[in-house]
Formats: C-alpha cells, structure tokens, sequence
C-alpha cells in the first residue's frame, strides 16, 4: 500500500479521533457569518494507517501528543521545518519491527568486511544511476562515469564517488556558470536541499520499519548525525531526485525561492516510479525492499542490496 505525503503549510490544529488524523483551520474556526459548507469544510479527517510521512512546515501548527503518538506507531516520519521551510527536524518511532533486538544484533555484529562491500554496491549503483540522469539530460558522455562505477573497489578506498560527482554535477547544470552542489549555494541547491530532505525521510522510515537502527552507518559515521545509515541508503535514490528537480526547472522560469507549486512537485518524491530487480514500484515501496535486503545482508542471508536500477 502506497502510504499518502501529508505537507501542512498553513496554520493548523492536527488531533486524533477514531484513528483518524483530524485537521482544522483556525482561522475558519474563528470567522464569523461563514456558510454552513465552508465551516463544515474546516474539519477534515484521514486515516492513520494511510499516512507515511507528514511535514510541518508552519510556526502556528499545533499537534497533539495522541496524534503524534498513533503516528509513530504506525511508522509514520514526521518531518519539521524552519522559518525557511526547509525541512530541519525528523521524527521516527524507537521501534518498527517485532523482532526490534534480533535485528539490532545483527546490524551491531556486521563485520567491517561486509559493510565495506556493501558500501561498494551503494557508490557503484548510485555512479550509474547518475549516468541515466547525464545521459537524458545532457549531451554529455558518460562512458567515464560508468567506467569509474566499475572501477569501485570494496570500501571505495580511492573515493571514486567524490571523482564521479565532481564529474556529475559540473555537467548536470551545465547552463548554470560554476554551479557547485553546497546546502548554501545558489539555486537549485535549494531544491536539492529540501528534496533529499524527503527522501531521507522516506529511507530513514524503511530503515526503521525493517528493525534496523538508522543511526549505525555502513560507510558515514559522523557522531553529531542521528541518520548516517539512512545517509548512506538513500545515495542511490539521489539522482532521481536529480532528475525531479531538472524536471521542475525545465517547466518553471523563476525557483529561487520554492513556491507551494514547487513544495507540491517535490511532495510526489515518495510515488516517483522505479525499478528494481526488474519491476515497477513507488519509490517508498522500493525503499522497503532495499532495507529488507540491507537486513538480509547483516542477517547472513545474502550479500546483496536491492538498490533501484534507472534506465
């Protein structure tokens, strides 16, 4: 099941009623000599089982702490903003799996062998999926991207993928005179920016829901981030995120600043088609199937990580 994006932009009270998600405006709820229609329109309701990440991004929201517990216990991400809109904050429930511990021990007893293997899969899918986006979007060749994909050695020990997105970006905005990918530079980085912003929401939410912790990385281990698994998992997610944003900048003239039109095309993040081992599913259910067998990698079970394939 496809769970719903909820982003609230407006000021709003969000409580719960018979698991169900309720939302009211405050301001229709104060305004005097309004049609019985739109009164009755200020309360609107959606189930709980039918969310899977829900964005807050106005200062006047209230939530209440029943509503924010019936989310979590239907791992449910709760993304929050700044004064920006971009997204800042991210809220995941302590446990999304029955078997919570057994999971957590053997994601602990990985052996260092094995993370660095993986972690090549991750660089070497991501460098060829960032080839599909070069590749329909520019004249540029990639044949040097996919060359250095399979160049990856186990633990990526020569750091290809700094080479190979140094590469990437320099040809991707092309027309943008010495773009460079930084959360503080010009425009698109600030689509970029809230883009991953998602995303990462969405992987942090499977990892959870597969019972592993997305604070123990395969490769990033940075101890001031909370989410370096769910950093390190989404890597080959990013170029479809890329290729949203080209997509919003080939339709829309002016994205210095992200409009609702631009917030509602990067909300879709979660339903963007993709392919793995050959078959087609949102991005959210792929996103459930590569953290299913990341914890078949740590299980014994395998030693392979479904990553989405672009074509």
């Amino acid at each position: 099941m496809i769970k719903k994006t909820l982003c609230f932009t407006n000021p709003a009270y969000l409580s719960l009623r018979n698991a169900q998600l309720v939302l009211r405006l405050p301001e229709v709820e104060t305004a005097d000599g309004l049609p019985s229609l739109l009164e009755k329109e200020a309360e609107r309701t959606i189930p709980i089982e039918d969310i899977g990440v829900v964005i807050l991004d106005n200062p006047r929201i209230t939530i209440t702490s029943g509503l924010m517990e019936a989310l979590l216990d239907n791992n449910c991400a709760v993304v929050t903003c700044n004064q920006k809109s971009m997204p800042t904050g991210l809220l995941l429930p302590l446990e999304g799996n029955q078997t919570q511990n057994e999971r957590f021990r053997h994601q602990l007893s990985a052996s260092l062998p094995l993370k660095k293997q993986l972690w090549q899969q991750t660089i070497q899918r991501k460098i060829l999926n960032q080839a599909c986006v070069l590749k329909g979007h520019t004249s540029q060749s990639v044949n040097t991207l996919r060359h250095w994909a399979n160049s990856v050695r186990s633990g990526d020990p020569d750091n290809i993928e700094a080479r190979a997105a140094a590469f990437y970006w320099k040809h991707l905005f092309h027309d943008i005179p010495s773009f460079v990918r930084d959360r503080e530079g010009v425009p698109p980085n600030n689509l970029l920016n809230y883009g991953y912003a998602i995303l990462r929401a969405v992987i942090a939410r499977a990892l959870v829901g597969s019972g592993l912790l997305p604070t123990l990385g395969i490769h990033h281990h940075n101890r001031y981030n909370a989410y370096c698994l769910a950093d390190d998992i989404m890597e080959p997610y990013r170029p479809y995120v890329d290729r949203l944003v080209l997509e919003i900048m080939q339709t829309i003239d002016d994205y210095a600043v992200i409009t609702k039109d631009i917030k509602a095309l990067l909300l879709n993040i979660p339903v963007i088609d993709v392919s793995v081992g050959g078959k087609q599913s949102p991005l959210m259910i792929a996103a459930q199937q590569t953290t299913a067998s990341l914890y078949k990698c740590f299980a014994g079970e395998t030693r392979t990580i479904n990553y989405p394939e672009m074509e």
